[in-house]
């Protein structure tokens, strides 16, 4: 029959239309901005850096090795490296970045600077209400706009956190078990050198 989709499709929009009225269930329409539908985690819209502890400069856990710029297809990343370096969160020497941008007006989520950043410093954001009047400025972020908690990044994607919390924790204790086994053979060794130095000389043989 001609327009017999046509009607099917009427027909239930009527059906929803009318059941709004007296099931929640049909109310197909959110009211944004009032009213928000939770995003699934697995959304994304553009880059956030993430840093440890309680103060966004020092907890970076960027280190300034400029992959993910190197490797962004629309090169919307501009990565400026420190001559010198400074104690991460965890106290390790790290070169950081002196400046860091990402123009979102470029950025096309494709989420390969996330791929293969090796010390899990950038990933997605979810938040999507960007919308600025000054389309040059306003959309290039700098590295303090960039920056957001781990805290944070557990909030709006609370299972790959997990993941990645676990794993940045068993790869620290193997650097410290590592790093104290060291110490200890040096320790060892110097132990023994001092030993030997200490150790009497044999008399030396004499005549009758």
């Amino acid at each position: 029959m001609l327009g017999e989709g046509i009607i099917k499709g009427m027909l239930e929009t009527a059906k929803n239309f009318a059941g709004s009225y007296v099931s929640k269930e049909r109310l197909t329409t959110v009211q944004y901005p009032e009213e928000r539908e939770a995003l699934p985690e697995a959304s994304r819209n553009f880059p956030i850096l993430i840093y440890d502890g309680p103060e966004w400069e020092a907890g970076l856990r960027c280190v300034a090795c400029q992959i993910c710029e190197k490797e962004c297809p629309p090169k919307c990343i501009l990565i400026e490296k420190s001559a010198d370096k400074k104690p991460d969160a965890v106290g390790k020497p790290q070169f950081y970045p002196t400046r860091f941008d990402i123009d979102i007006a470029v950025c096309m989520s494709c989420q390969i600077c996330v791929e293969v950043c090796p010390f899990e410093a950038i990933k997605m954001d979810k938040e999507f209400e960007l919308a600025t009047d000054d389309r040059f400025g306003g959309l290039l972020h700098d590295r303090h706009q960039l920056a957001k908690s781990n805290e944070y990044y557990h909030q709006i994607h609370p299972v790959e956190a997990a993941e990645v919390d676990a794993r940045l924790a068993e790869e620290r204790a193997a650097a410290a078990a590592k790093s104290k086994a060291a110490a200890e053979a040096a320790a060892a060794k110097a132990a023994a050198a001092k030993a030997g130095a200490e150790k009497p000389a044999p008399p030396a043989g004499g005549g009758a």
